[in-house]
């Protein structure tokens, strides 16, 4: 049913185009596999849709480990009001190199209360050209780096990644050894610009 507020030369909304036109990578999930996908996601992640749809997002991060602690992660904030957003790196599937990483904004928005998973709307955000991956990072200093960059204290990163707070102050010196960081401040300044 045409909107009675739009006059004759206004035209109903196609959802479909605006989906596949829209600036950033959109996907549709259910249970955590892609059921649909944009030509910006597809690109982003330098392959084709046939590659992705039916597909755990598991192909999207650099390693599985990671695709499952974010899961569990984030799984009560989507309880909690149904959207999540983060910075983290993910893995390019295609292109040269293949399996490239790069920083990534995801925002996502869960669709069935209390089921985080069951079903959502996801879109990625391309950062590389504002903060390339220089380092070589092991899938826990992604994810300390990731949350420092959210401004979190060691105490809230060890909660959020169930780690001692200890050993987040050990994955911060490493991150801080490898960025030539003196300071906390300095290193979230170098991870942004990174």
């Amino acid at each position: 049913m045409q909107n009675p507020s739009l006059n004759a030369s206004q035209t109903a909304i196609d959802y479909r185009v605006a989906f596949e036109a829209a600036p950033v990578g959109m996907a549709l999930s259910r249970s955590r596999t892609i059921v649909d996908c944009n030509q910006a996601l597809c690109q982003m992640f330098r392959t084709d849709r046939t590659v992705l749809i039916g597909q755990t997002f598991e192909q999207l991060y650099p390693s599985a480990d990671e695709f499952k602690r974010t899961g569990e992660r984030i799984a009560p904030l989507l309880n909690q009001n149904g959207t999540y957003s983060d910075n983290r790196i993910m893995r390019r599937i295609g292109g040269i190199p293949a399996g490239e990483t790069f920083w990534c904004h995801v925002m996502g928005r869960a669709l069935v209360a209390n089921d985080p998973h069951a079903a959502g709307i996801w879109c990625f955000e391309d950062l590389s050209a504002q903060r390339p991956v220089h380092d070589v990072l092991t899938p826990r200093e992604r994810e300390v780096a990731a949350l420092l960059m959210q401004g979190l204290t060691s105490k809230a990163i060890g909660k959020t990644l169930a780690i001692s707070p200890r050993t987040v102050e050990i994955y911060r010196a490493k991150l801080m050894h490898k960025y030539s960081a003196r300071t906390a401040a300095e290193l979230v300044s170098k991870l942004a610009m990174r």
